[in-house]
């Protein structure tokens, strides 16, 4: 199992580096950092197995910015984000990387949508699977060119606990965040 997360960290890297260095020769193609706050949950299909409170936490992480036209790009992200319940056992960090397609249909507005792979990072063989995906939709306001703030929906679609555990639940996160290109 040791030797599945070191070759996903590998891929994951390698998968970054290929897209930075691929399109960092576009003119508009622009890099950045996100923070942002977030509110998560477990979303259970059957009856909650504890009392299922939300939990607060932070995401952190780092983009690049990929303009196909005046109007579309795409934006890769690697993100550490704080996920699961508030009980002790139900917490889960993530290490997340979401490909968003994102269009700019007003001069300051821009939506996106796109799947996120995450890869959990701050436990092992505690009933949660190593691996979980994941869709995000997302509404930015752009104050500047370098500054925005945006607002995201990440669901869930696939069982946070291993397998042969009874209880199926999926992750549902809303962020708040800030966006700064560099």
């Amino acid at each position: 199992m040791n030797l599945i997360i070191r070759m996903m960290k590998y891929t994951v890297t390698a998968i970054l580096l290929f897209l930075a260095t691929t399109f960092s020769f576009s003119q508009d193609t622009k890099y950045g950092v996100r923070a942002a706050y977030s509110i998560s949950n477990l979303n259970y299909s059957s009856v909650p197995v504890n009392d299922n409170p939300h939990r607060n936490g932070f995401v952190f992480g780092v983009f690049v910015d990929i303009g196909i036209s005046d109007v579309f790009s795409i934006v890769p992200e690697l993100h550490f984000s704080s996920e699961g319940a508030d009980k002790e056992d139900f917490r889960n960090d993530y290490l997340n990387l979401p490909v968003t397609a994102k269009y700019n249909f007003a001069k300051k507005w821009t939506v996106g949508l796109g799947p996120q792979l995450g890869l959990k990072v701050n436990k092992k063989d505690d009933g949660f699977k190593n691996f979980v995906f994941a869709g995000v939709g997302l509404i930015e306001f752009k104050i500047t060119e370098e500054l925005s703030l945006d607002a995201r929906y990440n669901y869930g679609f696939s069982n946070v606990f291993d397998n042969h555990l009874m209880p199926e639940a999926k992750n549902e996160v809303i962020q708040l965040g800030i966006n700064y290109k560099i």
